[in-house]
């Protein structure tokens, strides 16, 4: 690789570059990032965004004794490069590599651990008052995407850092895009602050010429600050930052080494809080990321010349999202009152055509899943039928909406939880493997999952037809390939299908059946007879079809893919004690509570015995300790 990053193993190595050794380094960071994520996938566009960006802040401050927090954190692959990660890169988001966020068990670099949006604000000011109180001295800088600034929680830290005044350091990356576009009054605002890329060339520029006026140059430019500054509150009069108490800086640059450089050094003079405003380009330096910034913001594998992804073989069948997005487009064909709502990711749900088709019965909110809920309920309450497509690892921020103000009231809102269960590549943050846990216990909640994507669409329409909240959970990836009904078909609320008939039972929920199938014909073979039932329901439990097979003597077992600690197997396990089946033998598989290691989901499946021959081990083991 190039010498420039060769000599960089730490921060400090940056402080002996000038600017123009920078930039020259900022192009060998780029054309490695993209090198390894056309090989691993990853999160591209808003890496190849911050490049100048993160090499101005740490040749600025000094990490770690000075704390930097990444909103989200996908776009802190500069930042581990140059924080003594450059050869453990290519290993990103592969089993035993490094993660695409930030770790603290990393790097003493990485001061917070991010996955979720809108969170730096509130953990860099509880880090800026701890600092205070301890009476140390160090700059906290927070580094937040404009599309996290539709969080809740990110207006509230606002509010609250304007209100104690502390000397803290805010950096706006303003890009226009967080996953999908940006929407809302936010993103509004912060493009009529910067009003056009022509206003930051004209500065550059006039810098520029001033600057090489002998003597008086550097006057005139300090002249001018001033003017700006005046000039910005005549036409920003009521500038929201500063009406909060936050020292406003900008637009400035984002690709610009030197005015990042000087502006990050007159931010750490400042004793107050401080906002500094840079606009940066998502993609930058590559065209196809530039030209589709959706596709290359968490991007598959691909070839580097096209951006086309990598050709592995024949098309698999479509992924649930799609077939998700598919369903809700025929069911509101059928139906004017269904609406879809979404927290920022329309194309990651799979509902971008639904958006075509029908623009004014989609709504993306922006990332405010609390919202996004109490928005549901409205629209529900009044007679719609709401259907909220959030990730599962997300929907866990509106915890106390669900329960609220939908559970509560008994509101027909459906939920349509994606990437439910193990998620592969993105680390612990986005494993979805506590919903199981988190809804069965609110009250009229309907917890359901497919074991096929023909079984999600008829899961969808039934959902809509309960009058109850129900949430369909379903994994990343693609399907089984199974052929769809043309015809939608209704299940019968709470009921189970028995797949297979047997002695015992094996009661397996969502994507877990194929593997059941496959582990009870295995296990035939070895004299131990399992019916096999796709649960389809976790709440309400099919009891009748269960108690059919809780004789005396028997077994039954239960497989999720989820959190054991009140999941699907606690749910029957209760039940049984309150038939007073106790004369049993019973074995819940599914996940530990623990944090779960990097890699594929069928990796992080056989680590956990949570595939068809982890199946045959955990029962056969089972059986061979009968008394």
């Amino acid at each position: 690789m190039a010498k420039r990053l060769d000599s960089i193993k730490s921060p400090a190595d940056l402080k002996k570059l000038s600017v123009q050794d920078l930039s020259l380094l900022a192009a060998e960071i780029r054309a490695l990032i993209l090198e390894t994520v056309s090989k691993n996938g990853g999160h591209l566009g808003s890496n190849l965004g911050v490049v100048e960006l993160t090499l101005a802040l740490h040749y600025v401050f000094d990490s770690p004794k000075d704390k930097i927090i990444w909103d989200v954190g996908h776009q802190c692959y500069t930042h581990k490069i140059l924080t003594g990660r450059r050869e453990q890169f290519a290993g990103l988001r592969q089993s035993g590599g490094i993660l695409g966020f930030p770790c603290r068990e990393e790097s003493e670099h990485d001061t917070y651990n991010t996955g979720h949006a809108s969170t730096a604000l509130s953990a860099s000011l509880g880090m800026a008052i701890a600092r205070d109180k301890k009476k140390e001295n160090f700059h906290v800088i927070a580094v937040v995407g404009d599309g996290s600034l539709t969080g809740g929680v990110a207006l509230e830290a606002l509010n609250q850092i304007g209100h104690l005044r502390e000397r803290l350091i805010i950096v706006l990356n303003y890009n226009e895009m967080s996953i999908s576009q940006n929407v809302g009054a936010w993103s509004k605002y912060l493009s009529y602050l910067v009003s056009g890329q022509h206003y930051i060339r004209m500065k550059d520029q006039a810098k520029s010429v001033l600057k090489a006026i002998p003597k008086i140059g550097w006057p005139l430019i300090k002249a001018a600050r001033a003017l700006e500054e005046l000039v910005k509150k005549t036409i920003f009069p009521g500038l929201v930052f500063e009406e909060l108490g936050i020292r406003y800086i900008g637009p400035v640059q984002g690709h610009s080494l030197g005015s990042l450089i000087e502006v990050f050094e007159l931010a750490k003079k400042y004793d107050g809080p401080i906002l500094i405003h840079c606009v940066t380009q998502k993609g930058r330096g590559y065209t196809p990321a530039r030209a589709n910034q959706e596709k290359f913001h968490g991007a598959v594998p691909f070839e580097i010349p096209t951006g086309e992804p990598v050709n592995n073989g024949p098309a698999g069948p479509p992924s649930y999202s799609s077939v998700f997005g598919e369903t809700m487009i025929r069911i509101a064909r059928k139906d004017d009152k269904v609406l879809s709502i979404t927290a920022a990711m329309g194309e990651g749900t799979g509902l971008g055509r639904f958006a075509e088709k029908y623009p004014d019965r989609f709504f993306d909110v922006g990332i405010a899943e609390q919202h996004a809920v109490n928005f549901a309920a409205g629209l529900a309450i009044s007679g719609f039928k709401p259907v909220v497509a959030i990730y599962s690892t997300f929907l866990q921020r509106a915890y106390d909406q669900i329960y609220h103000d939908v559970c509560l009231m008994d509101l027909p809102v459906v939920f349509a939880l994606d990437r439910a269960g193990i998620v592969p590549d993105d680390g612990p943050t986005h494993q979805g493997v506590n919903d199981i846990v988190y809804l069965r216990h609110m009250p009229n909640m309907v917890v359901m999952a497919p074991k096929d994507e023909n079984e999600l669409q008829h899961m969808l329409w039934s959902a809509l037809s309960y009058g109850h909240p129900a949430a369909v959970r379903f994994p990343k990836g693609a399907g089984l390939g199974v052929a769809r009904d043309d015809a939608f078909k209704k299940i019968p609320l709470g009921r189970g299908e028995v797949l297979k008939e047997g002695r015992d039972l094996l009661f397996a929920f969502g994507n877990m059946v194929p593997a059941a199938l496959e582990a009870a014909r295995e296990l035939e073979r070895a004299g131990i007879s399992l019916a096999v039932v796709n649960a389809r329901f976790a709440k309400p439990l099919d009891e009748e079809l269960i108690l059919r097979y809780a004789l005396p003597g028997r077994t039954i077992i239960t497989a999720e893919e989820g959190i054991l600690a009140g999941g699907l197997g606690s749910a029957v396990r209760e039940m049984l004690d309150r038939e007073n089946r106790f004369d049993i033998r019973f074995k819940a598989i599914g996940l530990p509570l623990e944090i779960f290691p990097l890699g594929k989901a069928e990796e992080i499946r056989r680590i956990y015995g949570l595939d068809g021959p982890g199946f045959v081990e955990h029962i056969k083991a089972l059986y061979a300790s009968r008394p």
